[in-house]
């Protein structure tokens, strides 16, 4: 049993139910939003922006980009922070990376994000997949930046070989909490794989900018922060993002702290001073916010 904490779950008794006033969330009303809604709708697309209720879906898409959600909206996993849904996902769609590009080529994004529901149904885990997309979209526009989030593949070097040989310039894989949480928090992934994931990914394709982030405000302690933050060094990262967890539904994990913007700063500090090349820190910052506001060549070795 982990100390301090129940063996099935964080004691929902902890949840902070009153959000302080630095968690605000705009309201869209710029016509680019709902035109990108439209666009989305019209071509059959996921987003993770709706499907896991981001907060920051609405200005984000108030400025024409989003993050595509291939392979359904159905994951094999359910992990107790996730809004997606957790059911027998449907087969792949063949034509779904050709109908990715074509939303990136209407959108005309210069910095577009991939990611994917975890599909332990299939064989790769979704890897070939995720290769086909970055193919249809490189076929668009061949000077777009492309960043991948993907799942841990159940830790396969194929796989994983397989989305690098079609060389996004990120690749994002996020470690989401520290170890002590991990067993809570993340189902069926485990802390010290997906350390071992980002590194292996950084030794098969040292060209290419590994990524990560963390959830803050799940009852980590900060010595336990700073850890993840060494570790994911050690892995190899050079990218990370820390933000804090918002409770998508009663069902899920409570918010047992609401972390204040001066301390993300000072956490956005510390990484920086850990050697990060690039930190984004906030409430509300996640794992493709503000994505485009770095150039990835400039951190290639």
């Amino acid at each position: 049993m982990i100390p301090g904490m129940s063996c099935s779950k964080i004691d929902p008794a902890l949840h902070q139910t009153k959000k302080p006033d630095w968690i605000k969330v705009r309201l869209p009303s710029n016509p680019v939003f709902f035109s990108t809604k439209a666009l989305v709708s019209d071509l059959k697309l996921h987003t993770v922006c709706e499907s896991a209720q981001c907060p920051n879906r609405w200005e984000c898409w108030s400025q024409g980009t989003a993050t595509f959600m291939i392979a359904g909206e159905r994951c094999t996993r359910a992990c107790g922070f996730c809004a997606v849904s957790t059911a027998k996902p449907f087969p792949l769609e063949a034509d779904e990376p050709q109908r990715v590009a074509e939303a990136v080529k209407r959108l005309k994004l210069k910095h577009v994000v991939i990611t994917a529901v975890a599909r332990d149904d299939v064989k790769d885990g979704g890897a070939l997949h995720f290769a086909e997309t970055i193919r249809a979209i490189r076929a668009v526009d061949s000077k777009i930046v492309i960043e991948v989030l993907t799942p841990d593949f159940n830790g396969k070097d194929d796989s994983l070989q397989i989305v690098l040989d079609a060389k996004p310039e990120i690749f994002n894989h996020n470690l989401e909490t520290v170890e002590r949480l991990t067993p809570l928090v993340r189902s069926r992934a485990k802390y010290r794989l997906s350390l071992a994931f980002l590194k292996r990914a950084r030794e098969l394709s040292p060209e290419t900018v590994t990524k990560s982030g963390l959830m803050l405000g799940l009852g980590e302690k900060e010595n336990e922060i700073f850890q993840s933050m060494d570790d994911l060094r050690e892995s190899g990262v050079r990218v990370l993002t820390l933000g804090q967890y918002l409770r998508p539904t009663p069902q899920h994990l409570p918010v047992v702290e609401y972390v204040s913007p001066e301390t993300f700063d000072l956490y956005g500090e510390i990484a920086r001073n850990k050697g990060f090349d690039f930190v984004a820190s906030g409430p509300l910052v996640r794992s493709s916010y503000h994505a485009a506001d770095f150039n990835p060549v400039a951190l290639r070795d």
